[in-house]
């Protein structure tokens, strides 16, 4: 057979030097027809084994039937047709072959992303406990975002995934980004909204939150991953290469952590664009929209009445406030630090958030107003001996039984 360096110095001869095939052939010492062969032929020559005869050939025809009756019969139910009595590994091999050619074509088309066009957005649980004090050890999401045009991510560790925890989440990774994406992508989350048979239907906090933004949502159908692959590669990505050989000694540590981590992998070369995020994150974020003087408010809000104790409860902590707040009106106020407590526009307890579950959390200066208020009211009231206890004649006795 001719090898591809004879064919090639054949081709140069011929074509560059101007050499007729029979100098050539004297030449190189092959035979006049091997390079007329050479020369007429455009491509290189190619060794091309012989296909051996298969086991299943006789066959072929019967399984090319009933792939044409029913393109997605199991190469089992097949063999079960046919009377196949051999190894079914070489039948499977074979019908997996013949299937394409009597399966309708389904292709997927290539998403390309406009400027400021869209983030996808993902909630994400480590497989690691995170230490939230007093002995105690949880796992918490991490809400990921990922931006369409520069695939620039953003990532926020979250105390939990009620509304106000996953909003606040939410508007710190916008904060990161610079900019909010014309549009997000979602999943069925509670906090966000369902997709039901098509019709998206979001919640009430997530409709001011997006309103407040200006913001479009898009709310995908249940099972369809495909719907949000940036993200979900993105969470693959931080599984593999931020997590390991890692520790962590809080959440704030895990942000802190995961903050640094983020800035070089936004710096490092994309598979899919060829190109640094970090490099296209100023165009894709001319084109978002700005985020508002006024930020949405995110936190938990509720009005409570202040009992004799003067303690507040979020989740399973009570949280301790001033004692002259007692029977009045408060308003309580957290967010993903902090615990604030208001009467009439005035801060009276300011906390620490406790992610530990049953916990109390006192303020020392509440404690020393507690026993001054206490010292106060019992100064204030009189003692026993002091108190004038009115004495009856004994004689309206005498009258009341009519003895007198």
């Amino acid at each position: 057979m001719l090898s591809v360096e004879d064919w090639a110095e054949i081709r140069r001869l011929h074509y560059a030097e101007g050499l007729g095939i029979k100098t050539i052939a004297k030449r190189l010492g092959v035979a006049r027809n091997t390079v007329r062969i050479a020369v007429r032929s455009g491509h290189p020559p190619a060794y091309r084994r012989p296909r051996r005869p298969s086991a299943v050939d006789p066959f072929e025809d019967q399984i090319r039937g009933l792939l044409k009756d029913c393109p997605t019969m199991p190469a089992t139910v097949i063999a079960e047709r046919i009377g196949w009595r051999r190894g079914i590994t070489i039948l499977k091999e074979r019908v997996a072959e013949l299937r394409p050619l009597y399966l309708p074509q389904d292709p997927y088309q290539r998403t390309d992303y406009r400027p400021g066009e869209l983030a996808q957005w993902d909630l994400w649980e480590p497989p690691v406990e995170i230490p939230i004090g007093y002995g105690h050890a949880s796992r918490f999401q991490v809400i990921v975002g990922v931006s369409g045009y520069s695939r620039f991510t953003v990532a926020r560790m979250i105390p939990t995934k009620e509304t106000c925890d996953l909003l606040a989440g939410h508007l710190a990774c916008l904060i990161d980004l610079g900019g909010v994406p014309r549009k997000g992508v979602y999943d069925n989350e509670g906090a966000i909204g369902r997709n039901r048979k098509g019709e998206m239907h979001f919640t009430q906090d997530f409709l001011a939150f997006k309103g407040t933004l200006g913001m479009g949502a898009v709310i995908l159908k249940g099972g369809f991953p495909e719907g949000k692959g940036l993200v979900e590669r993105v969470n693959g990505y931080l599984e593999t290469s931020f997590l390991p050989g890692r520790r962590f000694s809080s959440l704030d540590d895990f942000n802190d952590q995961l903050t640094g981590w983020l800035i070089k992998a936004n710096s490092r070369v994309h598979g899919t664009i060829r190109c640094r995020p970090s490099e296209r994150i100023r165009e894709d974020l001319g084109s978002m929209l700005a985020l508002p003087p006024v930020l949405p408010d995110v936190c938990h809000r509720s009005s409570l009445r202040v009992g004799r104790d003067h303690y507040v409860r979020f989740g399973t902590c009570d949280y301790s406030v001033h004692p002259r707040a007692i029977g009045r009106r408060a308003e309580l106020k957290v967010d993903l630090e902090w615990v604030v407590v208001t009467v009439t526009g005035d801060e009276i307890a300011r906390h620490r958030r406790s992610l530990a579950p049953h916990r109390t959390i006192t303020d020392p200066a509440h404690s020393r107003a507690r026993r001054a208020l206490k010292e106060t009211v019992s100064h204030d009231q009189p003692s026993p001996t002091e108190i004038d206890v009115e004495v009856r004649d004994l004689v309206t006795y005498d009258h009341a039984l009519g003895v007198a």
